[in-house]
């Protein structure tokens, strides 16, 4: 069945008069929320924890993103995510949604920073910078076989109208957003994105927070990792404590660097068969190289918000470290102690010339690097003074 609207532009109910019948049955119960506003966070909250969704049922966004984990993959049992199938796992490790609501879409920064003098790109969401908005990031998990695995929009569509905030999603996005399978798709990632803007997802009430307010006092050895981290260790360089609102720190500068991170050679996903993963074994992760194809961008992945960081085990974009301790020593001592190679070995930050006091060559104590993990606890939120 297909039309024109008043405006002459096309109109397709993709089969969907049964659904209609059934949302009309529901919005009978439909209960008002507080603003139009309200309604498209309360919404997209329920569509981020629906397990519904996945194809199997039973993975939600939250899954693999859970609040209870820094809204990032709860399942530290692997170093890297899980998808809806028992085989389906992804070559990385899901990044945090929490605070990503602040990343700029990506771009080339010329601007030198120290250590970085050359200049880099900054922003996106991902791993690997490849989608600009929220809206795109939610999106994308969906549809990935190896994630939710719905092979299309309507799988999606179908599901959030069977569901029972149906309602509501009617009353936030009305009828018409119904006329077109695309058009209903978005709005569901649209909702997601709201939710993932919401003060819930970015709530600055770590300690450091209250700390930063004066509401509360850091230890000795936190108020150490403190000034090792804005000093010594040079970690502010790129988990910056600038560009926050009202200025909280977001512990990012949201560019991407190739660290030198090693392969991880317990990431199932090299296991995987052909159809997902041809290249077995040899399977190496290009990062923003491979989203830009630029081979001068091979190996650099986002740098991530250090908020929660403490709740979000194992780390980096493969899960190659499993404790916040290893990847604090990797940064202390890369390239003067016996570590992996990296796994893409070009475009490695690196001081030139090698110089002690440098990324890899910091020269921390093992009581130094303990000072900084006690510092990066503190960015916990959910902290109560």
């Amino acid at each position: 069945m297909s039309g024109r609207s008043p405006s002459g532009r096309r109109i397709t109910l993709f089969a969907v008069v049964p659904v209609l019948a059934i949302a009309m049955v529901l919005i009978s119960a439909f209960q008002v929320w507080a603003s139009e506003d309200d309604d498209l966070v309360f919404l997209g909250k329920s569509i981020f924890f629906d397990t519904n969704l996945s194809k199997p049922p039973g993975q939600a966004c939250a899954s693999c993103h859970d609040p209870a984990a820094g809204f990032a993959d709860p399942d530290s049992d692997l170093p890297v995510s899980q998808g809806a199938l028992p085989f389906a796992v992804k070559s990385r490790n899901a990044q945090s949604v929490g605070y990503a609501a602040f990343s700029p879409a990506l771009y080339y920064d010329p601007t030198p920073r120290p250590g970085i003098m050359e200049g880099m790109y900054v922003g996106g969401l991902f791993w690997d910078g490849r989608a600009d908005t929220l809206e795109e990031q939610a999106q994308m998990p969906l549809l990935d076989p190896l994630e939710m695995h719905n092979r299309n929009k309507r799988q999606v569509v179908m599901a959030v109208l069977r569901s029972d905030y149906a309602p509501l999603f009617i009353e936030v996005f009305g009828w018409k957003s119904l006329r077109s399978m695309d058009e209903a798709f978005e709005s569901v990632a649209e909702a997601i994105a709201a939710y993932e803007r919401s003060e819930e997802v970015s709530p600055f009430t770590s300690k450091f927070d209250y700390w930063q307010d004066g509401e509360t006092e850091l230890t000795e050895a936190e108020l150490r990792g403190y000034d090792l981290f804005t000093g010594k260790a040079k970690c502010k360089n790129c988990h910056s404590l600038d560009g926050g609102p009202d200025g909280r720190p977001l512990f990012t500068n949201f560019g991407h660097q190739n660290l030198g991170t090693p392969k991880n050679p317990d990431n199932p996903f090299y296991l995987l068969p052909p159809p997902f993963n041809p290249e077995g074994d040899d399977y190496v992760d290009l990062g923003l190289g491979a989203v830009l194809n630029d081979p001068m961008e091979n190996g650099k992945f986002k740098i991530p918000s250090l908020r929660n960081v403490a709740m979000t085990p194992p780390y980096e974009h493969n899960g190659v470290f499993e404790t916040l301790h290893e990847v604090v020593q990797f940064n202390n001592t890369r390239d003067v102690a016996d570590w992996p190679p990296p796994e893409v070995p070009e475009n490695v930050h690196r001081h030139d010339p090698p110089m002690p006091g440098t990324f890899g060559r910091l020269g921390l104590t093992d009581e130094e690097v303990d000072d900084i993990v006690a510092f990066l606890e503190t960015l916990t939120d959910g902290y109560q003074p």
